[in-house]
């Protein structure tokens, strides 16, 4: 599926991968489970109001909408699995590959993104 959308991966020390996935349905369910929306997340970040909290929310919200996604199945992501990876990852690595992702949904248009030679 192509559109607003926003992934990134990140290798964990283990071996192993934590996938993330934003759309505008995951933006709106992080914005829902942070109480604020993700513009003011982003100034908050800017102005040292948010932090290791939010990050996990938003790491949760991003991987569970990639399990879903790939209709891998397994358990839903837990708030442990996000700070499992935060730990893993470092906070800035994590608030980096979630904030890429964010920001490919909220800067996406169809038009520029659009195939010109369909």
């Amino acid at each position: 599926m192509s559109g607003a959308r926003g992934e990134a991966i990140l290798s964990l020390p283990d071996g192993t991968e934590a996938r993330i996935l934003f759309t505008n349905r995951a933006v709106a369910e992080a914005e829902a489970a942070l109480g604020r929306s993700v513009i003011v997340l982003l100034e908050d970040f800017q102005e040292g109001r948010a932090g290791i909290i939010e990050t996990a929310t938003l790491l949760r919200v991003g991987m569970e909408a990639e399990r879903r996604d790939s209709r891998s199945g397994g358990r839903v992501v837990s708030d442990n699995d996000a700070y499992n990876v935060l730990d893993q990852v470092g906070f800035g690595r994590a608030l980096a590959a979630v904030m890429e992702a964010v920001s490919a949904v909220l800067t996406f248009d169809a038009e520029e993104d659009a195939d010109p030679n369909p």
